[in-house]
């Protein structure tokens, strides 16, 4: 066999390989997620963060759009108030400002 023959062959086995090959794809990050705090060691919720920030701290919980809401007009939570450079599409550029 000639070089240029075994490179032939091992670009149709990559070829094959590549196309059976299944790619795994990671969880969503959620939306937002909700901050604790731990009291004698209980969660005690502490605020609303978008999901991508870095202040959210180890100990939080995913919520939905709807959760988010109602956790910051009924719940009484604060949202976070720091301002996220990377999120120009907040009106106010807070962490979690839910966007209507």
């Amino acid at each position: 066999m000639s070089l240029a023959r075994v490179r032939a062959r091992i670009a149709e086995a990559e070829q094959r390989e590549g196309a059976t090959r299944t790619v795994r794809v990671g969880p969503a990050e959620p939306g937002w997620v909700l901050a604790h705090l731990r009291e004698r060691g209980r969660p005690v919720p502490a605020a609303v963060h978008l999901g991508d920030c870095n202040l959210a701290g180890r100990h939080t919980r995913p919520l939905t759009r709807d959760e988010a809401r109602h956790a910051l007009a009924e719940g009484g939570l604060p949202a976070c108030e720091t301002p996220q450079a990377s999120n120009s599409s907040s009106q106010d550029g807070r962490c979690s400002s839910v966007r209507r």
